[in-house]
C-alpha cells in the first residue's frame, strides 16, 4: 500500500495471530481504496457515456457502480471485525490507489472501458494475490471475502465491459 499509515490492531479473541490479522488489514486496505476508486470510476463514466450504445452502456455501469458500492462495505466491515482501521476519506483514497487518476473531461466511449478494465485488472490481480496470502496465513474470512465477493464480481463485471469493446460494424440506412 502506498500509504505508510500503520496502527496497530484492536485486540480481539479472532484465534487469528496478529501478524495474520495486519497482513490482511493492509491487503484489504489497498484493495479498499482501488475499489473505492473503480466505484467512483462507474460513476464518473455512467454520468458522461454517450453514444449508440448510450442506454445500455449508462444502466449497466450504473449497476455495476452499485455492486462495486456493496463491495466497499464489505471490506471495509472486514477490516474493521480484524480490528484495523478502514481508509475511509477520499484525499487517503486518492493517496493510496493504484489506479491511475483519469482526466478530469469527458473521454471517448472506448477509452473509458478501458479504463475500467484496467482498474478491474488491478483489483483481481491484488485479490488473488490477497486471496493466496490469507490462505496461507489461516485467514479464512479474508480469503473467502475476496474469492467470493471481489473476484466473483469483478470478473463478470470485466467480461460485459470488454464485450462492449467487441469489434461491432454499426449498420446506417443510407435512405
Amino acid at each position: 500500500m502506498k500509504s505508510s499509515r500503520s496502527e496497530p490492531l484492536k485486540k480481539l479473541p479472532l484465534a487469528l495471530e496478529y501478524n495474520a490479522r495486519s497482513q490482511s488489514v493492509a491487503i484489504l486496505n489497498q484493495i479498499l481504496v482501488d475499489t473505492m476508486t473503480l466505484r467512483d470510476l462507474y460513476k464518473k463514466h455512467h454520468w458522461q457515456m454517450s453514444g449508440a450504445t448510450f442506454y445500455q452502456l449508462h444502466l449497466l455501469l450504473d449497476k455495476h457502480y452499485e455492486e462495486q458500492a456493496a463491495l466497499v462495505d464489505m471490506i471495509a466491515e472486514r477490516i474493521m471485525a480484524l480490528g484495523g482501521i478502514s481508509i475511509a476519506m477520499a484525499p487517503d483514497v486518492a493517496e493510496a490507489t493504484n489506479i491511475p487518476r483519469p482526466p478530469k473531461g469527458r473521454e471517448d466511449v472506448p477509452s473509458q472501458l478501458a479504463r475500467l478494465l484496467e482498474a478491474h485488472e488491478i483489483i483481481l490481480r491484488q485479490a488473488h494475490e490477497g486471496g493466496d496470502a490469507a490462505d496461507e496465513a489461516g485467514d479464512d474470512g479474508t480469503n473467502d471475502l475476496l474469492v467470493s465477493n471481489v473476484i466473483r464480481t469483478n470478473e463478470p463485471q470485466v467480461w460485459f465491459i470488454a464485450e462492449h469493446l467487441a469489434e461491432t460494424e454499426l449498420v446506417r440506412s443510407d435512405k
